[in-house]
């Protein structure tokens, strides 16, 4: 039986917008308002999953159309809608802005799961004129339904009166505003959620909530973005068989401020086949026993005092992969597991010393895209974001060749060290098996 409920697309016409800063606010909104509201963003990016947590209170998950079929991309936001009274997806950059023209956009997602488009649209310094881009998102793709807008960064009751005017004349659905504000900030996406952080982003959440019930028309949002939840799919239930409960093998995840860019469907995925128990190496835990360590990226290279001083564990990665112990490692993780981390002043830090290899933060640049490999007879997707490099990539030669969007190869490294797997990027497991990497 088909249900009906609140499901849309925050998107844009191009990235800066707001569209961010206004999901987060309006998450918090709808969990004033006392509904379960589960959060998606569209992309490979965490950090801003992450904001639409501690917005909503319930983990955001993401949709992507390179890292997974548009049949996987339909389970999986089924999976998480069915028991949820409002669905909010976060698009990304612009609207029709994709990998490959609108390939992987926004507006892909949009299309592809049936969901009505809210466009937050940044209003400072034009009037009149957003009248044209409004027609032009309206009607570029006719599989694309632009139901209303929210205009950001409005100046006055004069200015709006103009915005509103462009809207009655495309046809368009006038939801409100957000007016010029200077002390709205999110943090820096490479600060993302260190130590402190959450309270700031819990706060901002509020601040804008209190704002959008000011001068947004929530209801009438709700009202013309309702629609049935029929998206028909094949997924990680199917794909990914569970083992009855019987000889399960145990994951030990790593799981801090260090360490917590982890895909929400990876670990459901992993979930139905092994038991997984977290440890904190922030927290000087020690290594818990397992079949499996697996450390995710994150921010290593902010703790790396603590880390390097938590001596047991790294004695203890050692051991276990010395005995064959399957560890793998992503970003943040491979990082951890190198010999040493020269840190953005050059200062060394000794790391666990699992991998003989060494990273530095010295000259940061960033390395930034879809990564595809073919590895153990999977096809491997993936995102690649980081600001570190391995120094003396020979010492250790690379386990297969990675590919861009384009097909070109690129220089991001997989390594295989004994049973250790570890590089930048990080993988998408929806409809792979992680345990045949070892295959």
């Amino acid at each position: 039986m088909l249900s009906v409920k609140p499901q849309f697309l925050i998107g844009a016409a191009a990235s800066g917008s707001g569209k961010t800063t206004f999901t987060m606010g309006l998450l918090r909104v709808l969990k004033r308002k006392g509904m379960c509201v589960q959060p998606f963003k569209c992309g490979p990016d965490y950090i801003d999953g992450k904001f639409h947590t501690i917005a909503a209170g319930r983990e955001s998950v993401n949709l992507d159309t390179w890292m997974a079929s548009e049949c996987h991309v339909g389970e999986v936001y089924s999976h998480y809608a069915k028991d949820a009274s409002v669905c909010v997806v976060e698009g990304v950059m612009g609207l029709f802005d994709g990998y490959d023209r609108m390939k992987g956009s926004s507006a892909e997602i949009a299309a592809l799961l049936k969901l009505p488009v809210v466009v937050v649209l940044n209003a400072r310094s034009s009037a009149y004129t957003v009248a044209a881009i409004l027609y032009g998102l309206k009607n570029f793709m006719p599989g694309v339904e632009v139901a209303g807008v929210v205009f950001n960064q409005v100046g006055s009751a004069s200015h709006y009166s103009y915005l509103k005017a462009a809207c009655a004349d495309v046809g368009v659905a006038d939801l409100g505003y957000l007016p010029k504000v200077s002390d709205i900030e999110i943090p820096s996406r490479h600060l993302g959620l260190t130590i402190g952080k959450e309270n700031e982003i819990d706060a901002l959440s509020d601040k804008v909530a209190d704002m959008i019930e000011q001068y947004v028309d929530v209801e009438r949002l709700l009202e013309i973005s309702s629609r049935s939840l029929d998206i028909e799919g094949v997924g990680s239930d199917v794909l990914i068989e569970t083992n009855g409960g019987y000889d399960r093998p145990k994951i030990a995840l790593a799981k801090d401020a260090a360490f917590n860019f982890i895909y929400k469907e990876n670990i459901d995925v992993l979930s139905k086949k092994a038991d997984i128990v977290t440890f904190s190496p922030l927290a000087g835990d020690e290594l818990p026993q397992a079949d499996y360590v697996y450390l995710p990226g994150g921010y290593p290279e902010f703790f790396v005092g603590e880390l390097s001083d938590n001596i047991r564990l790294g004695e203890q990665l050692r051991s276990f992969a010395g005995n064959g112990g399957r560890i793998f490692a992503e970003c943040g993780g491979m990082m951890y597991l190198c010999r040493k981390l020269v840190a953005q002043d050059g200062v060394s830090y000794p790391m666990s010393g699992v991998l003989p290899l060494e990273c530095t933060l010295e000259k940061m640049r960033l390395h930034l895209g879809y990564r595809a490999a073919d590895y153990r007879g999977m096809r491997l997707k993936g995102h690649e974001f980081h600001y570190s490099s391995v120094v003396e990539l020979e010492v250790l030669p690379s386990d297969v060749c990675q590919y861009n969007v384009k097909g070109s190869a690129v220089d991001t490294p997989l390594y295989r060290y004994k049973n250790v797997i570890a590089g930048y990027t990080h993988w998408y497991w929806g409809e792979n098996d992680f345990f045949k990497l070892w295959d």
